[in-house]
């Protein structure tokens, strides 16, 4: 895996030896920062279930002000660290349930990356307590990943867009 454009286009990713991490495949991650490429620029990122840190990484690579990772787990937040050290990047990484992270969260962010592993069911707990502490700015958007078998509810929140990438959902949601 690599960065797949901005100041450290190119650069590797440590390879995933963790097999509890879905790393998000380069074409998703590719089209997803495509879409956004005007956007993230001087925004505030929060990469929630970071895993390998991939996603935040590329919206650094890509001039955002200032990415916070977070994830549960030691070894992720571990490899997550060691990428960003290998490609001279500065984050926050915190090892922290994301829930218990958004709940003491105040802290608004431009753009928030969930992530979690796929049929875990934390989607809806996390989108909640995001809007109840309404911990996204104003013009701020929500990029869920998921897989087919995973639906956000367009009725309670506002679904701007999704798309598909073979088994990949991208669903792009704003206040």
């Amino acid at each position: 895996m690599r960065v797949t454009t901005g100041s450290r286009r190119g650069g590797k990713l440590e390879k995933n030896k963790l097999s509890f991490v879905r790393p998000t495949t380069d074409k998703v991650k590719q089209a997803l920062f495509t879409k956004l490429q005007f956007f993230i620029p001087d925004k505030i990122v929060l990469d929630l279930f970071c895993g390998t840190g991939a996603l935040g990484i590329e919206a650094l690579s890509r001039g955002a002000k200032k990415v916070v990772f977070v994830d549960k787990n030691y070894k992720s937040i571990m490899l997550t660290k060691t990428n960003l050290r290998n490609l001279k990047l500065e984050a926050e990484v915190l090892k922290i349930d994301a829930i218990k992270f958004l709940q003491k969260q105040t802290e608004k962010f431009d753009l928030i990356l969930i992530d979690p592993p796929y049929a875990s069911k934390l989607y809806e707990p996390a989108l909640k307590v995001i809007f109840e502490k309404d911990l996204l700015s104003a013009n701020g958007i929500i990029v869920c990943e998921h897989d087919k078998d995973e639906n956000i509810n367009s009725e309670i929140y506002n679904v701007i867009d999704k798309k598909r990438y073979g088994n990949t959902f991208l669903t792009f949601i704003t206040k």
